[in-house]
């Protein structure tokens, strides 16, 4: 399959040439997906398309052997260092696939590329689909194209973090900044969950720093059913006070 290099060039989405580190790729990345995410953009279907592009990118450009593959599908195969045939073949194949956070809970369909030196064709394109309520590092098994009728290749989905959230296992963990009065007093505070209703967090009385607030049920879901919890990590300044005299 020919690349489309005005649609899918990696670097141009991230705004980078072909010379540029791992470091600036990452960079980049979380700038641009923070800048472009649905949830500072009133859910656009602009800023939807963008972050999958901006996702692609960085899924293949961060991964050195991905990388090294995707140079040579935009030099349209006139490098002959590496000939494609002398990769061992094998029809089974592993890949990760990584999904905002809110498609494990409402589900999505993302055309997947995998990238295996040993096809005669280039890239494959397939299409998975992932269900609503799926759980963070499901696998998902697919029949592979020709020649490899008969394998497969089995897609794992993991989770990016967010602007305002990061994943660990089914938890989400989130920061949550508080005034020190409300620290000494306690009471409570609301935060946006992930489904975008508020959620309120009870204060305990003299709090601390850094101290963790679980809210049961509000996380990614799990692999048995339900979903994992919101964990919510206290932060505030002491205020001083500077007395001129």
């Amino acid at each position: 399959m020919a690349l489309q290099r005005a649609e899918k060039n990696h670097y141009a989405t991230l705004g980078l040439d072909r010379r540029c580190t791992l470091a600036q790729i990452r960079a980049a990345y979380r700038l641009l997906a923070k800048q472009h995410h649905p949830d500072v953009n009133h859910g656009s279907h602009e800023a939807v398309a963008r972050t999958q592009q901006l996702n692609a990118a960085h899924e293949t450009l961060s991964d050195s052997a991905r990388r090294r593959d995707y140079d040579r599908e935009l030099d349209g195969g006139k490098n002959p260092a590496t000939p494609l045939r002398a990769a061992k073949i094998q029809r089974n194949i592993s890949q990760d696939v990584n999904l905002r956070l809110e498609d494990f809970l409402r589900g999505t369909t993302r055309e997947v590329r995998v990238n295996d030196p040993a096809s005669p064709h280039g890239a494959e394109i397939y299409e998975l689909a992932v269900p609503p309520d799926t759980a963070p590092g499901t696998r998902f098994r697919l029949p592979r194209l020709e020649p490899f009728a008969g394998g497969f290749v089995q897609l794992r989905v993991k989770a990016l973090a967010s602007f305002r959230f990061k994943a660990r296992g089914s938890d989400l963990r989130c920061d949550l900044k508080i005034k020190p009065r409300r620290a000494a007093q306690g009471g409570a505070e609301m935060i946006r969950g992930l489904t975008g209703a508020m959620l309120r967090v009870p204060i305990p009385r003299g709090v601390g720093r850094g101290e963790i607030l679980r809210i049961p049920g509000e996380g990614l879901p799990k692999p048995r059913g339900g979903r994992g919890d919101l964990l919510v990590r206290v932060i505030y300044r002491i205020e001083v006070r500077v007395v001129c005299r």
